[in-house]
């Protein structure tokens, strides 16, 4: 149970990536993100979880850390800001999810993001639900202010 959550927040936080979409959103997206909300297949994690996770976006590369584990989570990710939801490709690159790639969805306002993963990789989801028997992971995090 705790490796499917330290790579569904790891996989989370993997949000930092190379842009192929609007311009606007890749420097939007650079920051460091803390998750305020998440499920996975339709459970609540809990928020003591959530407060050990730290997401960082720069350039197109991602780091995600959890307090306890020994290595962080690194890789890519690519964003369609086209797409009806805006869609979103993440690729573990070292670290627990090294050679994996999930499909996702992302809405950024202001200080929020949201994003959906489809943590078994199949297809991008089309909306922002996490159902019991899926593998959606459901987070939404929160900027934090320097």
């Amino acid at each position: 149970m705790k490796n499917i959550f330290f790579i569904c927040l790891a996989f989370a936080t993997s949000l930092t990536a190379v842009a192929a979409g609007e311009p606007d959103d890749s420097k939007a997206l650079d920051g460091i993100w803390i998750p305020v909300k998440a499920e996975l297949g339709g459970q609540p994690m809990a928020d003591a979880v959530l407060k050990t996770i730290t997401l960082k976006l720069n350039k197109g590369e991602y780091v995600v850390t959890v307090t306890g584990e020994p290595e962080p989570d690194k890789g890519t990710w690519t964003v369609d800001a086209t797409a009806k939801p805006k869609g979103m490709k993440v690729t573990g690159v070292k670290g627990p999810n090294a050679g994996k790639t999930f499909p996702a969805i992302y809405e950024l306002k202001a200080d929020t993001l949201r994003v959906c993963y489809d943590l078994s990789g199949a297809k991008r989801p089309t909306e922002f639900k996490s159902g019991a028997g899926t593998q959606f992971f459901l987070v939404t995090y929160s900027r934090k202010k320097p």
